[in-house]
């Protein structure tokens, strides 16, 4: 090659590779702009699988965005109460939140209904409902109106019963029982004369230490184990018939959330539902683990009588029927529920139970 054509055919990819350099810096910069969020968790750091799901999601996006995207995370009481997370992201005064809709039950019955509501769905039913059939939707429906957007951002499986400083054998057992229980429960269990307390998380120890308490439940063997309830309150009842699969939700102010360029928006989406399969995944590696250690530490592992299961199963109802009449939004969102619920456990009661059954009779037997 003559030096003529040499410079020729080099100057043409100098040009080439700086006019890509120069347009795809633009591009970087326009799509990935620089955007610093805070978040405000519901719960104590402590608690690394429910706390840690808030910090997974900031790790997921920041990752995504090379550091443009930021969520700064800050826990229960650091910014405010676990339980005006929700409220705080609302007004603005956070940008985002991560939280269990149940707490909010007192504004609105609805706010429950997105998280976990008495006899209704386990983790996978309520992921399946949320994902495909139009839950996430329903719910938006009624954030939209609370300033707010959400999407699924964890959930911890089916929880225990709780802790009780006595034994609970009947219904007549819990009359008068002063229990750390929020939500939909506590309306339940009211009726059947326990009387509810609403605490958060870090609260909840002393009070039982105290007395100031009977009772309370918290979310499974893991996490219940790192608060230490088996020290005050030995007797652990299953299930948390209140709690088959509580949805644990990522909220963003509205505002804020629609201001976002929609690769962001998509992001978040992303990010939340890695962020609630990777919870789910990690309480179930963890609990197992956790149940043996807090029975060799003196925890008194029992079922709920079928007399106090059928008593709540009850009254739950006739609270749901009370809500419909009342109120034709909880009414919408319900009845998809129900729907669902309907056809979710006609089905698990085919192969997946029947597996799940056998598999654990093997277990019992010790041959697995």
């Amino acid at each position: 090659m003559d030096r003529r054509s040499f410079i020729k055919h080099a100057s043409i990819g100098g040009l080439g590779a700086a006019a890509a350099s120069a347009l795809a810096a633009p591009a970087i910069a326009q799509t990935n702009p620089k955007v610093t969020w805070r978040l405000t968790s519901s719960f104590p750091k402590s608690l690394d699988t429910i706390y840690g799901g808030a910090e997974v999601l900031s790790k997921y996006v920041s990752e995504a965005t090379d550091g443009n995207f930021q969520i700064q995370v800050f826990a229960a009481g650091e910014i405010v109460p676990g339980l005006q997370a929700a409220d705080a992201a609302a007004a603005g005064t956070v940008e985002a939140c991560h939280t269990v809709a149940y707490y909010y039950w007192g504004k609105d019955p609805i706010w429950a209904l997105g998280a976990a509501v008495p006899f209704a769905l386990n983790a996978r039913g309520m992921n399946a409902w949320h994902y495909h059939g139009g839950g996430i939707d329903l719910f938006n429906e009624f954030l939209g109106t609370q300033g707010l957007v959400g999407y699924p951002g964890g959930n911890t499986g089916v929880q225990m019963g709780g802790w009780f400083r006595k034994e609970i054998k009947t219904v007549a057992d819990m009359k008068g029982l002063k229990m750390r229980v929020g939500g939909f429960a506590g309306k339940v269990m009211e009726r059947l004369g326990v009387v509810p307390q609403q605490l958060a998380g870090g609260d909840i120890y002393p009070a039982l230490e105290k007395g100031t308490i009977d009772a309370a439940e918290w979310v499974g063997p893991y996490d219940d184990e790192k608060l230490g309830f088996y020290k005050v309150a030995p007797y652990y009842y299953y299930p948390g018939w209140w709690e088959g699969g509580p949805t644990v939700h990522a909220m963003f102010n509205k505002a804020a959330f629609d201001g976002l360029p929609k690769a962001y928006q998509s992001l978040l989406r992303t990010a939340c539902q890695a962020t609630d399969a990777n919870m789910l995944q990690k309480y179930d590696y963890l609990n197992p683990s956790a149940i043996k250690r807090l029975v060799a530490a003196g925890a008194k592992l029992s079922p709920f009588s079928p007399e106090i299961l059928s008593a709540c199963f009850d009254e739950s109802n006739k609270v749901y029927a009370e809500m419909e009449a009342s109120n034709a939004p909880f009414k919408k969102i319900w009845e998809s529920i129900k729907a669902f619920r309907a056809e979710y456990f006609l089905n698990a009661q085919i192969a997946e139970y029947n597996y799940d059954t056998f598999m654990m009779i093997q277990q019992r037997n010790g041959k697995i």
